[in-house]
């Protein structure tokens, strides 16, 4: 079983950074890719971003490429991921997934997921 804890949620004003952390335990994660999801008020739940194991290679939505990063921290079983420029269609509860093969923004490929932290941008 894996247990997935997101952190860094909170209210800003359009423009500003945030940074999201989900700290993972549970089992190996050796070989596993993580990601980020996002789900707004009345939509379907939607792919943010993923890394590989190594943090080597890394894969964003269209929507926020260029503005979000992210990365890992494999000896603390972390990741992170750093918002910049944020708009108020960023506004949504981000979820963290864990243990696709894959480096895929499929959302059924991801066996494990955080409950979830609110961001919301303000105009």
């Amino acid at each position: 079983q894996v247990h997935l804890v997101e952190s860094g949620g909170g209210l800003v004003q359009a423009g500003e950074s945030l940074i999201l952390s989900c700290a993972a335990s549970g089992r190996t994660f050796r070989n596993y890719k993580m990601a980020w999801f996002r789900q707004a008020p009345g939509k379907e739940r939607e792919f943010v971003a993923a890394i590989s194991w190594s943090g080597t290679t890394t894969y964003f939505a269209d929507s926020v490429k260029g503005r979000f990063t992210i990365s890992r921290d494999n000896a603390k079983n972390t990741v992170y991921l750093q918002m910049y420029s944020l708009k108020p269609e960023d506004t949504a509860v981000y979820y963290c997934a864990f243990g696709s093969t894959l480096l895929t923004g499929v959302r059924d490929l991801y066996d494990y997921w955080g409950q979830g932290t609110q961001v919301t941008v303000s105009s």
